[in-house]
C-alpha cells in the first residue's frame, strides 16, 4: 500500500507529475539522452524504464530536462503525453532522419516547420485534417541558434512515417518528395500533434544520416556513409536545440 508521501508515477516514463522542468529536449536514443546529460550542470537522472530515460539538470542557468523515447510514434506518443502531465511547457525534438530532396544530403539539418501524419497514431487523437504543425517561437528560436552558432540548416516539412523498413506495400515517400518535403522521420508528428492538443511549444531538429530508403533501396541506405559529418551534425542539433530550448518564452 502506497502512502500519502509517495509519488504516484507516470506510465513508462516513470517520473511523477511535477518532477519535469517545463523545457525538455526528447530523442529516440537511451545512450543519446545519457550523452545529452553530460551538456547539464549537476545532472540527475530521474528514471531509466525500457526505452524511457529521463535525466535534469542546467543549462546556462536555466532548468532543463532530456528524455528518451525510442522509435516509432506509439511509444513516443506515451512520452509526449506523460512529459505534458509531468511538467513540460516547451519539448525540442532532436533525432536523425532521411533526407528526402537533392540539396539534403548526409550531415545536413532539418528544422521541421511542420509533419505529414503518416504514422497511423495520431490519426487515432484527432482527424487527420487537424495538422501537425512546429510552434513558430520555436521555429524561430531554432533558426536563431543555428545562425548564432554559424551552422546551416534546412527548413520545412518532414514527413513522419510509421515504417522504418519499407514493406510490400508502395510507400508515400516519393510521392511527397515530390512535393517539396525535405526529410522522413518517425516520431515528429505525435510530438507536434500531442503538444498542439495540450498547449505545449514543440519543434524538431534532425540530422540527416542517408537518403531515406524508398528513394535510394535498401542496399543504398547506410548510416554510416556520411561518418564524421553525421556525427557533427547530431552534436550541432544538440547544441542548437539546447541554445533553443532556453530562449522560447512560455507565457
Amino acid at each position: 500500500m502506497s502512502t500519502a508521501t509517495e509519488k504516484v508515477l507516470l506510465p513508462c516514463i516513470h517520473v511523477a507529475e511535477g518532477d519535469i522542468p517545463p523545457r525538455v529536449l526528447v530523442c529516440g536514443d537511451p545512450a543519446r539522452a545519457e550523452r545529452i546529460s553530460r551538456r547539464f550542470e549537476n545532472p540527475v537522472c530521474l528514471a531509466q524504464n525500457r526505452e524511457y530515460w529521463t535525466y535534469s539538470g542546467v543549462y546556462q542557468g536555466v532548468p532543463v530536462a532530456v528524455t528518451s523515447h525510442g522509435v516509432g510514434c506509439g511509444g513516443a506518443a506515451i512520452a509526449f503525453e506523460s512529459l505534458w502531465r509531468a511538467g513540460a511547457r516547451a519539448v525540442i525534438r532532436v533525432g536523425t532522419c532521411g533526407g528526402m530532396q537533392p540539396e539534403v544530403t548526409a550531415g545536413s539539418l532539418v528544422i521541421a516547420t511542420a509533419a505529414c501524419r503518416e504514422e497511423g497514431v495520431t490519426e487515432k487523437m484527432i482527424p487527420l485534417s487537424y495538422p501537425a504543425v512546429s510552434d513558430g517561437e520555436t521555429v524561430a528560436a531554432l533558426s536563431q541558434a543555428a545562425r548564432d552558432r554559424g551552422i546551416a540548416v534546412h527548413k520545412g516539412i518532414v514527413l513522419t512515417q510509421a515504417l522504418f523498413y519499407p514493406g510490400f506495400l508502395e510507400s508515400t515517400v516519393k510521392l511527397y518528395a515530390r512535393a517539396g518535403v525535405k526529410a522522413m522521420e518517425n516520431e515528429a508528428a505525435s510530438l507536434l500533434v500531442v503538444s498542439s492538443l495540450h498547449g505545449v511549444k514543440a519543434g524538431a531538429i534532425l540530422a540527416v544520416d542517408a537518403p531515406a530508403f524508398e528513394l535510394v533501396g535498401v542496399d543504398g541506405y547506410s548510416q554510416t556513409a556520411g561518418g564524421a559529418n553525421v556525427a557533427q551534425a547530431v552534436e550541432d542539433g544538440i547544441d542548437i536545440a539546447l541554445d533553443a530550448l532556453i530562449r522560447i518564452p512560455l507565457s
